[in-house]
């Protein structure tokens, strides 16, 4: 009996206190914030007279090792990367084991960048460096500047800088061998600082390095350099240009893709290209016209319908000069005239009425070419035919709120081919000018001419441009999209309307470009006026 009362003592003490306890949910406590620390490495950070194969850092905490292929920047760089463990699993250490042999009296840096964070929260332990010497003193001298990109508003992400010795460089060097020292820019990034350098007279690049091999491969790099060494140590902070180069022109052999045309692919710039064609001793009559995909490095050869086997193909662009011979084959296709409606619905007051076709145009009657507003009065205009793009422009006084029709009897376009078109009928409308904006830009410090100023939309398609000669400085477009613009500046040095990129074995530095650093909100029906300073 008295067993049982102290059991039922027992179960009601129990039901109290659970009862009384406080409810809720149980937690982690609070969220680790806090970056892994080394507790030690063999050798020491920093240690001279380095003689191993094999370095280890310890932590106080279980970490991962993530990206470094992309953010590991060892230098001097070694030829052969080195066995890094762990990757991609938790540990409290990391194992460096070198497959190099080291230079003499070197002082090497790794630098992991954003790879190393403690397993469960992934706090970064950003930019550890870890730093040893073969010699009896580490190099302490650095060399810091930033980076911009010649043409774009924004630098790229992983830019490497990498010096050279400046008493061995040549002009092939940053095709052939890897620098002395380098450090990249990582992906957050537009400034560099390259440290532990030893005094001396360096050449300085840099380079967004593609292939991660640190030679400059011209055909997917850019590149960015001073014309002068530099000399350690110094404390002046560089600014590196990167520009991607134009490749030399080269034309590739010219494909047949109908039974009249050729399509033919190019590198480097096209502006002075000319084409002709021979069968023999006889001249061929042909037409060259710009691929219909925009940014496609190639161009359409359309050429007679005739017996042909093969064409002689003579391409000349200044001083290059090739030809080719495309054996011609009977295709069930061939490119019959077809006229399209370039402008497509709105058309604005600074743009022409614009009609495309797809085979080259030879004679416009404009005798057969009605125009009329919504009232069916004529309207006086005047056509023009783009051969390279293969565009029918008709110009004409524009007026608000109309309905422009644009009526084209038979026989009005002949083509390359002598084919005529059929009835056709296209309409385009205009709008308000009060649906338009006006933008004023009053240039201030410019230092030469001319200048070319562009609008840019928010992808950097160019909307608007104007250059300015003979010291303009107020610069106005009228009846343009409202919409926020990006206001671009490009110091023509040449004087040829359009940007031109560097060159690095002439030694030629892209033309200038300066962007205003705000967008530019232009409305419907508002005049905007804005100050852009070139200083």
């Amino acid at each position: 009996m008295i067993k049982l009362k102290h059991i039922i003592f027992l179960f009601v003490v129990a039901i109290f206190f659970t009862n009384c306890a406080k409810r809720g949910t149980i937690t982690g406590g609070p969220k680790d914030t806090i970056a892994p620390k080394i507790v030690g490495s063999l050798p020491e950070n920093f240690s001279t007279n380095f003689k191993g194969s094999e370095i280890k850092i310890n932590f106080n905490e279980l970490i991962k090792v993530k990206d470094i292929t992309k953010q590991l920047i060892i230098s001097p760089p070694l030829k052969k990367q080195p066995i890094i463990v762990p990757q991609g699993s938790a540990s409290k250490f990391i194992s460096i084991k070198l497959l190099d042999t080291l230079q003499d009296n070197t002082t090497y840096s790794f630098n992991f960048g954003q790879s190393i964070s403690d397993n469960n929260e992934n706090n970064p332990y950003s930019q550890f460096k870890y730093v040893f010497s073969t010699g009896n003193y580490i190099d302490s001298l650095t060399v810091v500047g930033k980076i911009k990109d010649a043409f774009n508003q924004k630098p790229d992400n992983f830019v490497s800088v990498l010096l050279y010795d400046a008493k061995t460089f040549t002009d092939s060097t940053v095709y052939k061998e890897t620098p002395l020292y380098v450090t990249n820019t990582l992906d957050s990034l537009k400034l560099f600082s390259l440290e532990n350098l030893k005094e001396g007279s360096y050449q300085i690049i840099a380079l967004k390095d593609k292939s991660g091999n640190n030679k400059f491969d011209p055909k997917s790099d850019k590149i960015g350099f001073l014309n002068d060494p530099i000399t350690l140590p110094t404390s002046t902070a560089y600014e590196l240009e990167l520009f991607a180069e134009k490749p030399i022109f080269k034309a590739f052999k010219p494909t047949q893709e109908s039974n009249n045309k050729l399509f033919m692919g190019y590198e480097g710039n096209p502006k002075n290209l000319k084409v002709s064609a021979k069968k023999g001793n006889k001249n061929i009559p042909i037409k060259m016209a710009k691929f219909p995909e925009k940014d496609k490095d190639s161009v359409q050869l359309f050429f007679p319908k005739m017996e042909l086997d093969s064409l002689e193909i003579l391409v000349e662009n200044e001083t290059y000069s090739k030809s080719f011979t495309s054996k011609l084959k009977s295709l069930k296709e061939s490119d019959s005239l077809k006229i399209a409606n370039k402008t497509q619905g709105t058309l604005s007051f600074r743009d022409v009425f614009t009609l495309s076709s797809n085979t080259p145009i030879k004679a416009i009657d404009n005798s057969k070419i009605t125009l009329r507003n919504k009232d069916s009065i004529a309207v006086n205009f005047t056509s023009s035919y783009d051969d390279f793009n293969q565009e029918i422009s008709f110009d004409f006084k524009k007026e608000e709120e109309q309905k422009y029709t644009l009526d084209i009897l038979p026989e009005a376009f002949t083509d390359f081919y002598d084919t005529k078109n059929d009835s056709l009928q296209f309409v385009a409308n205009t709008k308000l000018i009060s649906d338009y904006g006006n933008l004023k830009v009053n240039l201030s410090g410019v230092k030469r001419y001319p200048v070319i100023l562009e609008l840019l939309d928010d992808n950097g398609a160019v909307f608007y441009n104007k250059i300015a000669n003979n010291k303009e400085t107020l610069m106005i477009f009228e009846t343009i999209e409202p919409k926020q613009y990006t206001l671009r500046v490009i110091y023509d040095d040449n004087s040829n309307g359009f940007w031109d990129t560097g060159d690095y074995l002439a030694k030629k530095q892209a033309e200038e470009i300066i962007y205003y650093p705000k967008k530019i909100d232009v409305r419907a029906n508002w005049d905007v006026e804005q100050d852009f300073g070139l200083e």
